[in-house]
């Protein structure tokens, strides 16, 4: 008998189970940090955008659920009594005689910025006046978001 080892053969794997080479993995990778700088500027300035439209939204809600309160009680809110009377009833001069059982909306929101919202009324442009102070959190400054404002744009 002949005393030859035999050696298990090795056969060379298919390419697709070989893996990735160095070049393939940084050419993925360039496509990726290529597509990243393109889309991140993008989606980062829309986040503002966003908070901007839902103090825009919560003015509209407060405005709707004012028009209610006014139709219910023949007058607004008066400052003093401010926004919390279309959460429960309030005391005071004048009075909700036929203020609606459940209130006109649920919760008071705060703006996206976490401030209240602003109540005047009479307000200085309208029979009331909504405003976020916006991101600065001052009244008055150019980024805060009105319902008078919106009211010019519809």
């Amino acid at each position: 008998m002949n005393a030859v080892a035999r050696l298990p053969i090795r056969r060379a794997a298919p390419r697709w189970a070989r893996g990735f080479t160095l070049i393939e993995i940084m050419v993925v990778v360039v496509i990726i940090a290529v597509l990243a700088a393109l889309i991140v500027p993008n989606v980062i300035g829309r986040a503002e955008d966003a908070r901007v439209a839902k103090a825009q939204a919560d003015i509209r809600t407060l405005e709707s659920a004012l028009a209610m309160y006014r139709l219910d009680n023949g007058h607004y809110p008066s400052t003093d009594q401010g926004l919390e009377a279309l959460v429960k009833k309030p005391s005071g001069d004048p009075p909700a005689p036929n203020w609606k059982e459940g209130g006109y909306i649920a919760a008071l929101p705060d703006d996206p910025w976490g401030h209240a919202y602003q109540y005047m009324c009479p307000g200085q442009h309208g029979p009331f006046d909504i405003w976020s102070k916006g991101p600065s959190g001052v009244t008055g400054a150019k980024d805060n978001i009105t319902s008078w404002q919106q009211s010019k744009k519809l």
